[in-house]
C-alpha cells in the first residue's frame, strides 16, 4: 500500500513538473517577463522610465517572496522606436529567451508589428504603453490593455475645450503612423458632434525635427485650436516654432505628451498646453506621503526622480503580479487569462481609475482627465470624463 501511495505521489509530481516544463517562461523558481522599450531612439526618455518603474515593482514582489515561490525576472530589448526592430526584439524574447508574457511594450506601430510574433507562440501582450484601440480590438484572447484610447481621449476632451475657448477653426498636426492617425480620428469624431470640420490637417514623419512648414500651414489657415498627434520633441518643436512666429492657438495633446519632459525641455513656451491623462505625474513637492515614500525609494535605486512613465511601468507589473497570484501555483497562459478575466484593480495612490476585465472586456478603463501646464508644471483641470 505504501509503495502504491508513493507511486501515485511520484506520478502527480511528474505531472506537475511536465506541466511547468510545457509552459514557456515559467519554471519552479521563476517567471520570465519580456518588455520591449525605446532605449536609444526618440522616446528613450519614456522607455528608460517605464523599465525602471517595472524593475522597482519586481524588486518589491521578489523581496516579499515572489509569486507562489517564484521570483519575477525582466528581460528587456531595445527597439529604438522602430517597428522593424520591434519584430526582431519580439522574435528574440519569444523564441530565444522564451518569455511567459510580454509586458509594457512601448509604442503603437511597434506593438502592431510585434504582436503576430507573440501570438504565434501563445504569448500574451499585457498592458502595452500605448492607448491605441488595436491593443484590445479586434478581440484576441492574448490582448489586455489599460489606458483609455487616444481616440476616446481626444473625442471626449475636444468638444468641451472648443466650447470653453470659443474656438472657430480647429486643426491638427499628427505623426504619420498608427498613433497619429488615432489622434486625428478622435478629433474628427469630436468635431462631428459639433457639426464642425477640421480646418487644416498636416502630418510629419516619425523622427522629424523641423516643423516650420507645418506650423506655417496652420498659421495661414487661421487655426485657433490645434490637436497634437505628437510625442515629446515633436510637441516641443511644434509649440516652440509657433511661439517664435507669433502663432498662439490653444494646443491639446493626448496622454502621449503628458510627461514632465515637455516642460523640462521646452521651458516657458510650453505653458498653456493641455493634455489628456490618466495617472498623475508624481511631483515630489506636491505629492502625498505614500507617493513621497515611493518616489524616494525610486530615486535611491535609480538616482533620478520618477515620472508618469515610471508609474506606468510600476502599475503594469503590479497588475501582472496580482493576476499571476490569482492564477495560483499552476501558472499557465490559460490560468493567467482566467484570472485576468475576473480581475478588478482598485484605484491607486497615483490617481488611476478602477480597472475591470472580463472574457469580453479587455480594456481596463476608458476614462481620462485633462491637465494643463501652468507655471512649468502639469495641473489637473478636469475630473474623469465619462464617454
Amino acid at each position: 500500500m505504501k509503495l502504491k501511495s508513493t507511486l501515485v505521489l511520484a506520478i502527480l509530481a511528474l505531472g506537475t513538473t511536465l506541466a511547468l516544463a510545457q509552459q514557456q517562461g515559467v519554471s519552479k523558481n521563476e517567471i520570465l517577463i519580456g518588455t520591449i522599450q525605446d532605449m536609444s531612439g526618440p522616446l528613450a526618455g519614456y522607455g528608460k522610465q517605464a523599465r525602471n518603474g517595472m524593475l522597482l515593482r519586481i524588486d518589491e514582489v521578489n523581496e516579499q517572496g515572489g509569486i507562489h515561490g517564484r521570483k519575477l525576472k525582466l528581460v528587456s530589448e531595445d527597439d529604438g522606436y522602430d517597428p522593424k526592430k520591434a519584430v526582431l526584439a519580439a522574435q528574440k524574447l519569444v523564441n530565444q529567451d522564451k518569455i511567459f508574457i510580454m509586458a509594457g511594450h512601448l509604442g503603437t506601430a511597434q506593438n502592431l508589428a510585434a504582436m503576430p510574433v507573440q501570438f504565434e507562440k501563445n504569448v500574451i501582450n499585457f498592458f502595452p504603453i500605448t492607448a491605441a484601440r488595436e491593443m484590445y480590438e479586434p478581440f484576441n484572447r492574448l490582448k489586455y490593455s489599460f489606458a483609455a484610447t487616444y481616440y476616446d481621449q481626444i473625442r471626449l476632451a475636444l468638444p468641451k475645450l472648443v466650447k470653453e475657448k470659443n474656438a472657430k477653426k480647429v486643426c491638427t498636426i499628427y505623426q504619420d503612423d498608427d498613433f497619429g492617425i488615432e489622434v486625428e480620428r478622435g478629433a474628427e469624431a469630436a468635431l462631428k458632434t459639433l457639426n464642425m470640420p477640421l480646418t487644416e490637417k498636416t502630418t510629419y514623419k516619425r523622427g522629424a525635427t523641423d516643423f516650420s512648414s507645418q506650423v506655417a500651414k496652420m498659421k495661414a489657415a487661421g487655426c485657433d485650436l490645434v490637436v497634437l498627434g505628437t510625442i515629446i520633441r515633436e510637441t516641443i518643436g511644434t509649440i516652440g516654432e509657433s511661439r517664435k512666429t507669433g502663432f498662439n492657438p490653444t494646443f491639446l495633446g493626448s496622454s502621449a505628451v503628458y510627461t514632465d519632459l515637455i516642460h523640462k525641455l521646452g521651458g516657458k513656451a510650453m505653458d498653456g498646453l493641455y493634455a489628456t491623462m490618466t495617472v498623475q505625474h508624481p511631483y515630489l513637492d506636491e505629492a502625498s506621503q505614500p507617493i513621497r515614500f515611493w518616489a524616494t525609494k525610486y530615486k535611491t535605486k535609480f538616482n533620478e526622480d520618477p515620472t508618469v512613465f515610471s508609474v506606468y511601468g510600476y502599475d503594469i507589473i503590479d497588475a501582472l503580479a496580482r493576476a499571476a497570484d490569482k492564477a495560483g501555483p499552476n501558472l499557465t497562459t490559460d490560468s493567467f487569462i482566467k484570472a485576468m478575466d475576473t480581475m478588478k484593480i482598485p484605484p491607486d495612490m497615483f490617481g488611476s481609475d478602477e480597472a475591470t476585465f472580463s472574457p469580453t472586456k479587455r480594456l481596463g478603463s476608458d476614462l481620462s482627465r485633462l491637465s494643463q501646464i501652468q507655471d512649468g508644471k502639469w495641473k489637473v483641470v478636469s475630473d474623469y470624463v465619462k464617454p
